[in-house]
C-alpha cells in the first residue's frame, strides 16, 4: 500500500477515535445549551434504524455501461455518529436532542450518551433493545408521544444501570414499565392511562426521591410507597382511589392527594412519616366521621389543604401548622379547641393562614379567645 495511501487511513482513524470521546466536564452544561439552542429549521428524517433493524450506510458507484450493477454490501453505521435527525452539540456531546421533530420512531442512541430528548414527537413503540448500546443514560425524555403499554419492549429499561430521571408523563401507558433500572431517582408517568400500581412495579427503587402519577385512572396503590425508602415527594392527584396508599415512607416530605375519592384516614397514618411537611387532599370525599381525633395532630406537617370535602367540624391540628385551608366544606362551628388545647400566653397556635370561607359558620361565632390563640395569623378568611 501507497505511503500516502497509509497515512491518510491513520488520520482518519485518529479522527474517528476523537469523536468517540467526551469530556467529563461538560456534564452540567448541557442544560445550559438545550436552554440557548432554536430549532426552528426543517430536518431530514431518515433513521437509523425502524422497528428491530439495524441501519446501513449504502455507498453507490456511478455506472460506467448500461448493465446493471452488483447491489453493495451494506455497513453498519459507525457507533459515534449523531443520528441524521437529531442534534448532537460538539461542546456538549454527551447529549443528543431529537425533540419536536415528527419522530414516529427511536433513533439509534450512540454509546457515548448521557442525556436524551425525544419529547414531544409522535413515538408510539419502543422496540426491545431500543437503549442496549447507550448504558451510560442518565436522562431520558420520552414524554408528549403515543408510546403505549402494548407497545414497549419487556425489558427497554432493563441495561440502564445509571439511570436517574425517566420523563414518560402525556403517553398512552396502561401500567408502569417494569422493570425499572434501581438508580432512578425521578420517575415521571402524569397524564397517561395507569389504573392500578402493584407493589413489585416500584420493587427495588430505593434511590426514587419523586414519583410522578397525577392525572391517570388508579383506583388502588396498596403498599406500593412503604418500601421507596428515599421518596421526598408522592404526587397522586387526579386519580380515583378511594383510600389512601397503605404505609408511607419514612422519608416523604409532600403528599398530593387531591381530587380522588378518599373519604377516610387511619388513626396515626402521618405519624410514621416526621418529615412530612405538605399535605394536599382537596377535592376528596373526607367527612369528620372518616377522621381520629388525632388524625392530623402531626408535629412536622406545616401545610394542610382539607378544602373541598364534606367536613363538618374542623379537625384538630397540632400547634405547629402554618397554613390551613377548609374553605367549601359544611364547617358550622369555630372550635378554638381545634387549634389549642389550652390558651394561654405561652401556649399558642403557630397558624399564619386560616381559611374558613364557603362554610356554614357565621363571622360573630368566632370565640373572644381566637385572638389569643391565633396571634400569628395574618390571614383568616370566613
Amino acid at each position: 500500500m501507497p505511503r500516502a495511501t497509509t497515512l491518510i487511513l491513520i488520520l482518519a482513524g485518529l479522527c474517528g477515535s476523537s469523536l468517540g470521546q467526551y469530556n467529563e466536564e461538560e456534564d452540567l452544561a448541557w442544560l445550559q445549551y438545550y436552554l440557548r439552542q432554536s430549532r426552528v429549521s426543517s430536518y431530514s428524517y431518515v433513521p437509523y434504524y425502524e422497528e428491530e433493524s439495524p441501519a446501513y450506510a449504502y455507498s453507490y458507484p456511478s455506472a460506467t455501461d448500461t448493465e446493471p450493477e452488483p447491489e453493495p454490501q451494506p455497513q453498519q453505521a459507525a457507533p459515534w455518529r449523531c443520528p441524521q435527525e437529531c442534534d448532537c452539540p460538539p461542546n456538549f456531546s454527551s447529549a443528543m436532542y431529537c425533540d419536536t421533530r415528527g419522530l414516529r420512531y427511536l433513533p439509534f442512541v450512540p454509546s457515548r450518551m448521557k442525556y436524551v430528548y425525544f419529547q414531544n414527537n409522535l413515538i408510539a413503540s419502543i422496540q426491545e433493545g431500543a437503549f442496549d448500546n447507550a448504558t451510560e443514560l442518565e436522562w431520558l425524555a420520552l414524554h408528549n408521544n403515543q408510546i403505549g403499554s402494548e407497545r414497549m419492549g419487556k425489558r427497554v429499561f432493563g441495561k440502564l444501570r445509571r439511570l436517574e430521571r425517566l420523563y414518560m408523563n402525556n403517553n398512552n401507558l396502561t401500567r408502569l414499565p417494569s422493570p425499572l433500572p434501581r438508580s432512578l431517582r425521578e420517575l415521571h408517568l402524569s397524564y397517561n392511562h395507569i389504573s392500578k400500581v402493584p407493589a413489585s412495579a416500584l420493587e427495588g427503587l430505593e434511590n426514587l426521591t419523586a414519583l410522578y402519577l397525577s392525572h391517570n385512572f388508579i383506583f388502588e396503590m396498596g403498599a406500593s410507597l412503604k418500601g421507596l425508602k428515599s421518596l421526598i415527594l408522592a404526587d397522586l392527584s387526579y386519580n380515583n382511589l378511594r383510600k389512601v396508599p397503605d404505609g408511607l415512607p419514612v422519608s416523604l416530605e409532600q403528599l398530593y392527594l387531591e381530587y380522588n375519592y378518599i373519604n377516610a384516614i387511619p388513626d396515626d397514618y402521618f405519624q410514621v412519616s416526621p418529615r412530612l411537611l405538605y399535605v394536599r387532599m382537596s377535592h376528596n370525599s373526607l367527612t369528620n366521621q372518616g377522621l381520629s381525633s388525632n388524625t392530623f395532630n402531626s408535629s412536622s406537617i406545616l401545610e394542610l389543604d382539607l378544602s373541598y370535602n364534606r367536613l363538618q367540624k374542623i379537625p384538630r391540628v397540632n400547634t405547629n401548622l402554618e397554613n390551613l385551608y377548609l374553605q367549601g366544606n359544611q364547617i358550622n362551628e369555630f372550635s378554638i379547641s381545634s387549634f389549642c388545647s389550652v390558651v394561654d400566653v405561652m401556649n399558642y397556635s403557630r397558624l399564619q393562614v386560616l381559611r374558613l370561607d364557603g362554610n356554614e359558620i357565621k363571622r360573630n361565632a368566632v370565640p373572644p379567645d381566637a385572638p389569643l390563640c391565633l396571634r400569628r395569623a395574618t390571614v383568616i378568611e370566613i
